[in-house]
């Protein structure tokens, strides 16, 4: 669901820590940015409906609404799509669900905040997700 301006892309995004200190972080297949599991959220869908979505098809990790915590709405240019922005739902899951990549995921890593900076960030990892993961 993109609204007016089909250069916004709506999304659904999970923090995902493990309660030991670590980030799962993945990067889709082509890409080089690592990021959050989710997507974008069709038209008709809530972001909790997107995210749950997603995280199945992605990671094979099944949620409960309840599983969920809603930590704000960000804004980012897009990682992948040149000229795009992304408008982020962003939800904190704490969850040690061993990632089954699917759906167009390359790779999957569990990092502390230290290795993630290390890493190549979509820009929404990169100024709000590990802002809001140091506060956790």
């Amino acid at each position: 669901m993109s609204g007016d301006d089909p250069r916004m892309i709506r999304i659904a995004a999970a923090l995902i820590d493990d309660g030991a200190g670590r980030l799962l972080l993945v990067r889709k297949a082509g890409t080089e940015w690592f990021m959050q599991a989710g997507g974008k959220i069709e038209d008709g869908e809530s972001p909790v409906s997107a995210l749950r979505r997603e995280l199945g098809e992605e990671i094979g990790l099944v949620l409960a609404e309840g599983d969920m915590h809603h930590l704000g709405s960000y804004s980012t240019p897009a990682a992948n799509e040149p000229g795009h922005t992304v408008e982020a739902e962003i939800f904190h899951v704490r969850s040690r669900h061993d990632p089954a990549m699917q759906s167009g995921i390359e790779e999957a890593v569990r990092v502390d905040h230290g290795a993630a900076i290390a890493l190549p960030l979509a820009p929404l990892t990169r100024d709000h997700i590990l802002p809001l993961f140091r506060a956790l």
